[in-house]
């Protein structure tokens, strides 16, 4: 069962914002730092790419570019973490789009079957309302038979594309973006009157930005941004100029800094600062400065620049015990679900976050995950329970997205996962909460089967219950030979289970499970069941439900009268 312990975890780097309040002459050395800064790392990317080595050239590049050798290790750090990132997502874009053309290929396949002429155009005298029909059909179908052939052909360059440049290691970064470079190729459409106006937004877009890499044997972190704390509790800066940069001085000084997010993790960090003087053999004094490093990264967001300070931070306590029991959460496109469970594996307590981020922006987006997240975090901290995430990996989904109609498309292309659980364990390493991920086998179907109905929940919650129980290692076998699940509008689905090969993994009798499961729901929705409304319950399920639901909300599975009292002599209490 793969764990990560908070309380033994190593620290871990976490950034945090504050808006800069500058006058004219702050401004205009803050935007030539950037210019300087964009302008060296494209000519180092441009270096590096002709064959040269970064290390190598280090003094020339440094003496032409009048940076100092910090300066310039920042420089040579912001590239090669942007080089890093396009080699290792560039893996997953092979595999997904190798997945769409094989997905897209069937297709083809598909439409290219002529379809059979119905015994009402067979005739001497068709029907006239059969022979429309049947020339819309073929219309529509070799439409999208022709589009869909497009799309191959797209996909099968790109895939082309990026296996070449994957076996002869070439990266190829666009300073600005590919979207902004793009726009000077149709000015009208992207709201621009002359080239000389977006030529200013193109140069703006590639010096809004720099970075100040920091060290812990420097100081305060960084001698290249040394930060002092005021006696209001605020940030003073003292940010080292390029030697290109003389006509701004030598510093500049910002004052008044204040973060609303993350200021006594700073000032913690600025307060390990110190200096351990010792002797060597010789007799020679030496002088080793030891601290927390901070790095910065200055950038400048409309007409505003702002500070993101990045500091490594030392993990708290741990609050969480497995022993307790553990809280599940089930990722959906609209909603996050979430299922407490005791360590006897029974169900106390749900939740349901709704996090709809389709059609929101990044900020948004990353607003409604923070939010969920704290609250996610501030649970398990008050249970004192571990948090339980599915390892979830949406390339093969995404893959599907050829077959999928438009709307579950946009839903499932919305759906950050990675985002939202990032934050997730962020919040939960700030508050000492234990996260163990689990494989997302078959989760959703166990949940489905054998927690929905039986506990009075949506699926989605059942699936959460299902992934607590996983991370505390409790069986999935299923008690029963028929299942009742619940659909969308309400109503029950019964499932006849298939019978278990006890010889070969629970898994595999999971996929039968689920080939039976989908089945049934395409069978119920042909019906038009799942458009009717459910029907009324009787009296004695009604009774059942409410003791069910009841049951499900109580601490009370097992009672102190009903056990022997050495059961649980590990309970933490």
């Amino acid at each position: 069962m793969p764990r990560c312990q908070s309380a033994t975890a190593e620290p871990k780097a976490f950034t945090y914002q504050a808006r800069l309040i500058v006058d004219p002459a702050i401004e205009a050395a803050l935007s030539a730092y950037a210019r300087l800064f964009g302008h060296a790392e494209r000519c180092l990317f441009a270096a590096t790419a002709r064959g040269h080595d970064a290390d190598k050239i280090k003094p020339a590049f440094s003496r032409q570019h009048g940076l100092t050798a910090r300066q310039y290790n920042a420089v040579s750090a912001g590239l090669k973490g942007k080089v890093a990132s396009i080699k290792e997502r560039r893996a997953g874009l092979i595999e997904e789009t190798d997945g769409r053309i094989k997905k897209v290929r069937e297709i083809i396949k598909k439409l290219s079957k002529k379809t059979k002429i119905s015994k009402r155009l067979k005739g001497a005298a068709p029907d006239a309302v059969a022979v429309t029909l049947y020339r819309a059909t073929q219309k529509k179908r070799l439409f999208a038979l022709h589009h869909k052939k497009r799309r191959l052909a797209a996909l099968e360059a790109r895939h082309a594309a990026l296996v070449a440049d994957d076996t002869a290691g070439i990266v190829r970064i666009s300073f600005g973006s590919r979207k902004l470079f793009r726009a000077q190729f149709d000015l009208a459409a992207n709201g621009y009157a002359t080239l000389a106006d977006w030529l200013r937004d193109w140069q703006a877009a590639r010096s809004r930005q720099f970075m100040v890499l920091g060290s812990k044997d420097e100081t305060a972190g960084c001698q290249g941004c040394v930060a002092t704390i005021a006696p209001n509790e605020t940030l003073s800066l003292q940010l080292r100029m390029p030697d290109a940069l003389t006509e701004h001085g030598k510093h500049v000084n910002l004052q008044g800094v204040r973060f609303e997010y993350g200021a006594a993790n700073i000032m913690a960090a600025l307060r390990t600062t110190a200096v351990a003087i010792s002797k060597d053999a010789a007799g020679k004094t030496i002088r080793k400065r030891t601290g927390t490093a901070l790095t910065y990264r200055f950038v400048k967001q409309g007409e505003y620049w702002t500070v993101f300070v990045t500091v490594m931070i030392v993990p708290p306590a741990a609050v969480s015990d497995a022993r307790l029991g553990a809280i599940g959460i089930d990722f959906n496109a609209d909603h996050l679900a979430l299922a407490e469970i005791d360590r006897s594996g029974n169900m106390i307590n749900f939740l349901r976050l709704q996090t709809t981020v389709r059609g929101a922006s990044s900020d948004q987006r990353q607003a409604i995950y923070g939010e969920a997240a704290a609250e996610i975090a501030d649970r398990a901290k008050q249970a004192g329970k571990p948090v339980v995430l599915e390892a979830l990996d949406f390339s093969a989904r995404k893959a599907a997205l050829e077959v999928l109609n438009p709307r579950q498309s946009r839903i499932l292309s919305a759906l950050a996962y990675r985002q939202a659980g990032a934050m997730i364990r962020a919040a939960c390493f700030r508050a000492g909460v234990e996260v163990i991920e689990i494989n997302p086998a078959y989760t959703s179907v166990v949940g489905a089967v054998n927690h929905a109905q039986v506990r009075g929940v949506s699926v989605h919650i059942g699936a959460a219950c299902a992934v607590a129980r996983r991370g505390l290692g409790f069986s999935e076998r299923t008690p029963r030979s028929t299942a009742i699940i619940p659909v969308r509008n309400g109503g029950l689905l019964t499932l006849a289970l298939p019978v278990r090969n006890r010889a070969r993994h629970v898994w595999s009798y999971w996929a039968g499970v689920r080939r039976k499961l989908i089945a049934a729901h395409v069978a119920h929705y042909r019906s038009g069941g799942g458009k009717k409304p459910p029907a009324p319950l009787s009296s004695l399920p009604q009774t059942v439900c409410s003791y069910r639901h009841l049951q499900a909300r109580i601490l009370q599975a097992n009672r102190p009268g009903d056990r022997n009292p050495d059961v649980w002599p590990d309970v933490p209490f």
